[in-house]
């Protein structure tokens, strides 16, 4: 069996020449006359085929590729904590990557009790974690996930008044 293949021969320059393709002509069905045709004989059959992939070539190849881009958005959400049963939807928006400014007078006025075991109860997700949580003057406690962190400006001393990010009354 024969196979035939199409080449162009190389046309030679001229050194005075600028090498500038010629311009082709587009041609009207058939072959053209100015090109060679080459006889190849097909591959003996003793040589060996392409084989099918083995379980090392697969096992090689990954299954998916990471990009560096995040999944999904991180948005800043400002909440209400009117229940304790509010703590689980705000601890699954930081699971989500969320930042959480989580208002805490509507379940104040309630009860104070209820108030201090949801905090605590978020101050031990945040470590559980690794994301950041600090409170926001009398109203309000942010809680952050594990790539973000809430810049403090020092540790106050006993005695000193307890600095947060809200503006203080004058």
């Amino acid at each position: 069996m024969k196979f035939s293949l199409f080449h162009k021969q190389k046309q030679q320059t001229n050194p005075e020449q600028p090498a500038v393709p010629p311009q082709e002509e587009p041609k009207k069905g058939g072959a053209s006359t100015e090109e060679p045709i080459q006889e190849v004989a097909a591959p003996p059959e003793s040589a060996p085929a392409e084989s099918a992939p083995t379980k090392e070539t697969v096992a090689a190849v990954p299954e998916k590729i990471e990009t560096a881009e995040p999944k999904s958005k991180t948005y800043l959400k400002a909440m209400p904590l009117k229940a304790v049963s509010d703590v689980e939807n705000v601890e699954n928006e930081v699971r989500n990557g969320n930042i959480i400014i989580l208002r805490v007078t509507p379940l104040a006025s309630k009860s104070i009790d209820d108030v201090k075991n949801a905090v605590n109860e978020l101050t031990q997700f945040a470590e559980s974690i690794g994301g950041d949580i600090a409170r926001l003057g009398e109203e309000r406690v942010v809680i952050c996930p594990k790539n973000i962190r809430i810049w403090r400006e020092r540790t106050p001393a006993q005695g000193d008044a307890i600095r947060t990010a809200a503006p203080t009354a004058a």
